[in-house]
């Protein structure tokens, strides 16, 4: 089992901590209806960049 060869500071720890901090997911605004959804994915509408992509109005 691997066992430190010195204490690290309060400090030196919560300074490589800092970099572990959640951030949440980027929304934009879709310009054709207004919808926000995550950046680089298509909407529930089935629009992506202005231009519908995927038929969603079927359910088979």
């Amino acid at each position: 089992m691997a066992v430190q060869q010195n204490k690290k500071s309060r400090s030196k720890r919560d300074m490589r901590r800092s970099h572990d901090a959640l951030t949440g997911p980027t929304l934009s605004v879709d310009a054709t209806s207004g919808e926000k959804h995550r950046r680089h994915h298509v909407t529930a509408d089935g629009f992506y960049r202005g231009k519908k992509v995927i038929d969603t109005g079927s359910n088979e």
